[in-house]
């Protein structure tokens, strides 16, 4: 029994240091979006955008996307709006023609998806006989600020040749669920994504609102289609040394899942993807960081690994949890010392740190953003439920990695552009 119970100490310990130096990297990378750099200058509209929007049976949704784009605040003759109606068997094609964008149906029941579904449309977008600077992918159900092309044009006149946009809800108050989803994102924008941006890391593609530079897009090629086909492309930018730019107020608002079942069916899909994409990039990424002393491509590989590390975590709060039962006697005693003795003052700041973490920097964040509400602080008291998810989630999409069938995520209710809340 004392041998099971020391090797249970050693491998709970073994996994809780893994998670603690990972937990540290992220929470440390965080601090450095807490401070948001003025953009060092403003350009006039040079660049010209193409617009693609995939979309498969949207009918609901896509004259919505369609009208929120036709008022985007630059040079009308600057950007063209092209929707691909995916193996559609609705109405989103002739809606999406009525509403004012040049359609492309696309019917291939073999290749399936959004990457197979790009691939094709950036084919036809080179073929043509007009020009453009920048393709920007978006998704049938989003809908975009009126600022979004001048952002993206400075960023782009900066120097920077792929571009992310900031990620927001549609929805955030329909549910505890797009609740959680909007604190994810919104969180993850400030402490993940303009973190990076301001200490020099490559930024990581969010699956839609962002631009792609049309030259490298025909150097490299696109070739991402599994089911996180930004993940991959992300890896493909990073291990050709090609840096992702942050564009903070260049807002995409995207409309989250309403309950649990729609929930874990796209985030499984997540996982099965970054799965895929970590068991042909991660160890690449990682040669390149460790051979060139490249923190980009070991930051990326790190990200890339994100099902791994939510299954540790879990692990190890579960050896954390049989480790304690095991050893509850013990710890009982050794809890009375404490409280007995000066190390009760230790005990005291680590719960006090616990505490500032949990309700305090979280919700300084979303502060940050202007994202705070009291329905979205009490959607955060019970966000941990959401978060737990992740762990069976991620061992699901380990398991099922080779499927590549892709699980679209269906869309009922129409959200126009000036139902929304400070929109720039």
């Amino acid at each position: 029994m004392e041998i099971f119970k020391s090797l249970l100490h050693i491998t709970s310990a073994i996994f809780t240091n893994i998670v603690f130096v990972v937990s540290m990297y992220y929470l440390i990378l965080s601090f450095f979006g807490i401070f948001r750099f003025k953009d060092k200058k403003e350009y006039s509209p040079i660049k010209n955008f193409a617009f693609i929007v995939a979309a498969h049976n949207e009918e609901v949704v896509i004259q919505d996307i369609v009208n929120s784009l036709k008022k985007v605040e630059y040079p009308k003759e600057m950007y063209d709006i092209f929707v691909i109606a995916d193996n559609c068997t609705d109405s989103t094609a002739i809606k999406a023609r009525q509403a004012g964008a040049s359609v492309y149906e696309r019917f291939n029941k073999d290749q399936k998806g959004k990457g197979y579904a790009l691939e094709w449309m950036f084919d036809n977008i080179f073929n043509m006989e007009k020009k453009y600077d920048s393709i920007v992918v978006l998704d049938a159900d989003n809908l975009v600020s009126k600022n979004f092309l001048k952002v993206m044009n400075n960023k782009l006149c900066e120097g920077y040749k792929v571009v992310q946009g900031y990620l927001d809800s549609k929805n955030p108050n329909d549910s505890w669920i797009t609740g959680s989803y909007s604190i994810a994102f919104w969180t993850s924008n400030r402490m993940f994504q303009l973190s990076r941006n301001n200490i020099g890391l490559s930024n990581q593609l969010g699956g839609t609102g962002f631009c792609v530079d049309t030259d490298i897009l025909k150097k490299l090629g696109w070739g991402a289609t599994c089911l996180t086909e930004d993940l991959e492309f992300t890896c493909k930018l990073v291990l050709n040394d090609c840096k992702v730019g942050w564009a903070h107020d260049a807002i995409i608002y995207d409309e989250k899942p309403l309950n649990l079942k729609q929930s874990w069916a796209q985030r499984k899909r997540w996982m099965q993807g970054f799965a895929d994409v970590a068991s042909r990039y991660f160890f690449k990424l990682l040669k390149k960081g460790i051979k060139e002393f490249n923190w980009m491509a070991l930051d990326c590989a790190l990200y890339s690994i994100q099902p791994i590390i939510t299954i540790l975590l879990g692990i190890a709060m579960v050896l954390n949890m049989v480790n304690y039962f095991t050893m509850a006697p013990e710890l009982i005693t050794q809890a009375i010392n404490i409280i007995q003795s000066a190390n009760f003052n230790i005990l005291r700041v680590g719960t006090v740190l616990l505490v500032v973490m949990q309700f305090i920097y979280t919700p300084f964040i979303l502060i940050l953003d202007k994202k705070f509400s009291f329905k979205i602080f009490l959607y955060y008291l019970i966000y941990p439920i959401y978060s737990v998810t992740w762990i069976p989630i991620s061992v699901q999409g380990i398991l099922n990695k080779n499927n590549k069938e892709w699980s679209h995520t269906t869309h009922t209710r129409s959200i126009k552009i000036t139902d929304l809340e400070n929109v720039n």
